[in-house]
């Protein structure tokens, strides 16, 4: 009994430390304005050149950007002050750098912008997004170097701690995703589905995670999940057979006069196939992250911007509760979108590389 109800007290005190991160990172606002609940979630789930911490704090990122007329320009996004100040010549609007008239610092709102220069501006700043790419990069090596390196030095022992951990999620994509789906050839796949798989599957985790370095919603931006199905597309167009291409093109057993409506819905769907990969990643990532910000800013929407914060407080409590069972569902989302990704991946790919067998079927006879 005293064991439960330390853990109810453990709950509780996460429950309260959340609540707490929660408004304290929401609150940027002074008193007097307007919350606007639309911004706010949009900031959250969008890319920026800086990573939010709670309110006006934040990890400033480097700004890089380039353009004929200007040559070369670094600096750090501190030097905006969150969008308020103009910096040797930009400026942020809408989350994106444009080119000002005005070389000197001065206040945003007196700068002008130069739509000519901006039309011609590289931006490849380390924005958040590019960020959390790097360190989700960073985390998978070592984890899998890691786990590589125990099975090294004790080929014979049992798995543990981390190996204990991966070793079942491994077994699990090779044998139940890609195998079965893609065949006996599996093995020239396993590389790029595996490290998509986890890739997805732990920048999904690292999203959910409130605090720094969580919080960036890497696979809930289209650039990402663009690139993914890319990837997906390429592997599967240059490792189908002749087969393949031939069920695309004439079908075999289909009248002529059925190709003609039948051959250009194949083709659309070989196009088809990674766009709906990338929309589908996108759109359920970032619909749980608006649903969680959403009841989040119910905290603000009933404190009326911090004039009734015991409104607040008190709807924060049924938000939190809220809160909370989205978070665990979205924990089963982080791996389920993974395993979909990877398994329609194997799908494709094994649908390309899959050998008629028809032909030879009939002469055995």
């Amino acid at each position: 009994m005293s064991l439960i109800t330390n853990r109810l007290k453990a709950f509780s005190g996460v429950l309260i430390a959340l609540l707490s991160l929660t408004i304290s990172a929401f609150a940027g606002h002074g008193e007097g304005e307007t919350f606007d609940p639309g911004k706010t979630i949009t900031s959250h789930i969008g890319d920026a050149h800086d990573w939010h911490l709670w309110g006006h704090t934040s990890i400033p990122l480097p700004v890089i950007v380039f353009s004929k007329e200007r040559g070369l320009d670094v600096f750090m996004s501190s030097h905006f002050h969150h969008g308020e100040m103009a910096h040797r010549g930009y400026m942020i609007k809408d989350n994106s750098i444009v080119a000002v008239n005005e070389l000197e610092d001065i206040p945003a709102e007196e700068a002008t912008i130069n739509e000519e220069l901006t039309a011609q501006l590289w931006d490849i700043s380390i924005t958040k997004n590019v960020a959390s790419l790097l360190i989700s990069v960073f985390l998978i090596c070592w984890i899998f170097i890691s786990v590589a390196r125990a099975y090294t030095r004790n080929p014979n022992s049992p798995p543990r701690g981390l190996q204990s951990l991966i070793e079942p999620i491994i077994l699990f994509v090779r044998d139940d995703v890609i195998k079965t789906s893609i065949g006996p050839k599996y093995e020239k796949y396993l590389p790029y589905l595996m490290t998509a798989f986890f890739f997805i599957w732990f920048n999904n985790l690292l999203g959910l995670v409130p605090v720094f370095p969580g919080g960036a919603n890497l696979t809930g931006n289209i650039a990402v999940t663009l690139v993914l199905a890319l990837l997906t597309f390429l592997v599967t167009t240059f490792s189908a057979n002749k087969n393949y291409w031939h069920h695309i093109f004439a079908m075999p057993g289909v009248p002529a006069w059925v190709l003609v409506l039948l051959t250009p819905i194949e083709i659309l769907g070989v196009f088809l196939r990674p766009f709906v990969l990338m929309i589908r990643l996108f759109a359920n990532v970032t619909a749980g992250h608006i649903i969680i910000l959403s009841f989040f800013s119910l905290i603000f929407i009933f404190g009326d911007g911090g004039k009734n914060m015991a409104a607040g407080y008190g709807v924060g409590i049924v938000s939190l509760v809220f809160t909370v069972f989205m978070s665990c569902l979205e924990l089963l989302v982080a791996f389920l979108q993974a395993y979909v990704f990877t398994l329609l991946s194997s799908i494709y790919i094994g649908a390309a590389v899959e050998e008629h067998h028809g032909h030879d079927a009939a002469h055995s006879y």
